[in-house]
């Protein structure tokens, strides 16, 4: 079998430094029993202001695809933390908000997830991680 070259064996570290990760983001995000995916929801909204996001929108701002935006944001709203309201304009259109508890949750998670990735990443050091960062979006640009 052929060894793999420099680029197979960069695709597979970054796999497995991506799921290690992602366990570690998980993991700080059970106690409020919360997936990755449904915390960057919380937080889309929160960026977006009281305007909220028109739900097609939201699903094309996630970092990982989300097949079912819908059903996510049923499992938020069941929760109080997000509503979601025909648009005004266009009543074709729905919208997602982020409520009071929604914006409580994701606000409380803010300095306990930004210690996790200096953790994460500390290993780097800041000149480090700033090129691991353009080369990363070298990488994403080129598809």
């Amino acid at each position: 079998m052929p060894v793999p070259g420099p680029a197979a064996q960069a695709y597979a570290a970054l796999l497995r430094a991506a799921d290690a990760l992602r366990d570690d983001y998980a993991e700080a995000l059970a106690p409020v029993e919360l997936t990755p995916t449904q915390y960057e929801v919380l937080r889309l909204l929160r960026d977006a202001s009281q305007h909220g996001l028109p739900c097609g929108d939201l699903g094309r701002r996630l970092l990982a695809r989300e097949p079912d935006v819908t059903r996510l944001l049923d499992r938020l709203d069941r929760r109080g933390l997000v509503r979601r309201e025909r648009d005004e304009d266009d009543r074709r259109v729905v919208r997602a908000r982020l409520t009071a508890e929604g914006q409580r949750v994701v606000g409380s998670l803010d300095r306990h997830l930004a210690d996790l990735h200096e953790r994460q990443f500390a290993v780097l050091g800041e000149a480090r991680l700033k090129q691991l960062v353009a080369m990363l979006e070298a990488v994403r640009t080129l598809r």
